[in-house]
């Protein structure tokens, strides 16, 4: 029976090894269905394809391109994208603590991050590097991708960095060991006068909430009796962090927003009273690069007749990512549900499944149709919605402005945005910066810098300049946008020499959207109320929603 049994098996390896190599091109017939297809595909590309593939090269390409069938904020972050994608929503990442610019091949320390290991070991902004841990880093390998790399690293670790500074005939080395480097979500904040603070939010992270209340209390001891929040380009982040910062100017029971999908049930985010600031006179600043959580806190402050909302219709982010990990590391950032605001609307704009491309122009389509310069021009795709008091608001993608504030063109030539755009006025500023440091580092208020840039006719410097580098001089365009020149190249200076807050205070001396929102709080408006144009709106249009009560879900 044991010799029988043998010959049994045996048989049976043979007949097995002789249908699998001459039958094996038809495997596919056998698997083409059900959901381990694309697994049994790379497994049958890795054993017989004609040349060595590395699958997971290979997995890294092909699962971008299924999740962008799906939606366009479905996405896949490789294991070695994934630090660089978290780090500017943590409250710190471990590194030195520098900003850098590239010129001509060459890293130039911009700004030294105040307390940040960098100043400690006695690095100044305007240094070259010329070498990390020993070796050169000057040349082609000089990138953003490979200085990050060289220069972050696990915290109490050392890194020598080696300089070019001005004054010195040979380069000096520093040892650096690295620490954690705040991240800043918060920008500036500020008194624009005696009772109008002023802070900008630059995106919404783990810290955004306790670093309001930190600014908050701050602009209450200079006298802040009203207040306006810029989200302008604010790409969004955590929504926890976007409904603690509601709750805070919202009395209690007030719906902030909600979340809704197939598989995900509806989730309900409501105040709880404990807001410190829930009759401050507020104001909120958007635009068309204000997304995700900066929509949720604009929509909140809307729908329930909280805050005026300024400038330009935002950009239109309300699909909700849930974060899928993978044992490499890797993960992929999958759909699940929708946002809605208070009344209702999906904050999600319109897309075509699979049609990113379009997707991605949406903006510049905007700017093409006119929306930025025309409230007219603005166009609603979704129903008409309300808000407690009965203000109507509309669905269809994005937040749209209370009060519409056009792009300012006035003064912009082809000149203006070619200097722009070739990144010129840059390279001439981060120059200027470095050929003057000395001199420029001795002035520490807004007020001294700009008394003293605006006596050096940087406008003619910049001209001459621009002409040696390719762009060619153009006289009456130069007089035409000769304040939005001097305006761009004073703010790159004085953000080299000073701070973010600064360089924010700076622009927004004239800038008419803040002009807008300090009229408001001249009339006395700021709480918004309903007016006869929203009584005839809604007079002429199904009222679609119950208002606070939680409307129908709408796609």
């Amino acid at each position: 029976m044991p010799v029988l049994m043998a010959v049994c098996v045996a048989f049976g390896i043979v007949i097995g090894t002789f249908y699998a190599n001459h039958f094996s091109g038809n495997r596919l017939n056998i698997i083409n269905s059900g959901s381990n297809r694309l697994n049994n595909l790379l497994h049958i590309i890795d054993d017989q394809y004609v040349d060595n593939v590395n699958i997971d090269s290979l997995v890294d390409k092909a699962i971008p391109q299924i999740l962008s069938d799906l939606d366009p904020h479905s996405v896949y972050i490789s294991a070695k994208e994934m630090q660089a994608a978290n780090d500017d929503l943590k409250g710190s990442f471990s590194g030195v603590g520098i900003e850098f610019n590239i010129r001509q091949d060459t890293l130039h320390v911009q700004n030294v991050v105040k307390n940040a290991p960098a100043e400690k070991a006695g690095l100044l902004a305007g240094d070259k590097v010329v070498s990390i841990d020993g070796k050169p880093f000057v040349g082609k390998i000089v990138t953003n991708d490979e200085a990050m790399r060289r220069l972050k690293g696990p915290k109490d670790t050392k890194v020598r960095i080696g300089v070019v500074r001005f004054g010195h005939k040979k380069p000096l080395e520093f040892t650096v060991t690295r620490g954690d480097i705040p991240q800043k979500s918060i920008t500036a904040s500020y008194m624009i006068d005696e009772k109008t603070g002023y802070i900008r939010i630059k995106n919404f992270g783990e810290r955004t909430y306790p670093d309001l209340l930190i600014a908050l209390a701050k602009l209450s001891t200079e006298g802040c009796k009203q207040l306006i929040i810029d989200l302008r380009d604010n790409t969004g982040g955590y929504l926890q962090s976007a409904v603690q910062m509601a709750n805070e100017f919202l009395p209690k029971n007030k719906l902030m927003v909600y979340t809704q999908g197939r598989k995900s049930q509806r989730q309900e985010y409501l105040s709880d009273g404990k807001g410190s600031y829930q009759r401050f006179p507020l104001v909120v600043l958007i635009n068309e690069g204000s997304a995700s959580a900066s929509e949720i806190f604009a929509g909140a402050m809307q729908d329930n007749d909280r805050a005026v909302i300024i400038g330009r219709r935002s950009f239109g982010k309300g699909l909700v990512q849930q974060q899928l990990g993978f044992t490499d590391g890797s993960l992929i950032r999958l759909t699940i549900a929708r946002y809605y605001t208070p009344s209702g609307r999906c904050i999600q704009k319109p897309y075509t499944a699979g049609d990113g491309a379009n997707y991605e122009q949406d903006i510049y389509s905007r700017y093409q149709h006119g929306e930025f310069f025309s409230q007219d021009s603005i166009k609603h795709t979704g129903p008409a919605y309300h808000t407690g008091i009965g203000r109507v608001v509309y669905g269809g993608g994005g937040i749209t402005p209370d009060i519409f504030v056009a792009e300012d063109t006035l003064g912009v030539t082809s000149y203006f945005k070619q200097a722009v755009m070739s990144g010129l006025i840059l390279q001439f500023a981060y120059t200027y910066t470095d050929n003057n440091r000395q001199k420029l580092s001795k002035f520490k208020t807004l007020k001294e810098i700009t008394a003293y840039l605006d006596k050096q006719n940087l406008v003619e410097q910049f001209a001459a300049y621009a002409d040696k580098h390719g762009l060619q001089r153009r006289n009456l365009m130069i007089r035409k946008s000769h304040k939005l020149l001097m305006r761009y190249i004073n703010s790159r200076i004085i953000y080299s020499i000073l701070d973010d807050e600064v360089w924010t205070e700076y622009l927004n001396e004239d800038d008419p959207v803040i002009a807008a929102a300090m009229k408001v709080f001249k009339e006395e408006a700021s709480f918004p109320k309903l007016t006869q144009a929203d009584k005839a709106k809604s007079e002429t249009k199904q009222k679609p929603n119950d208002g606070q009560k939680g409307a129908k879900t709408r796609n």
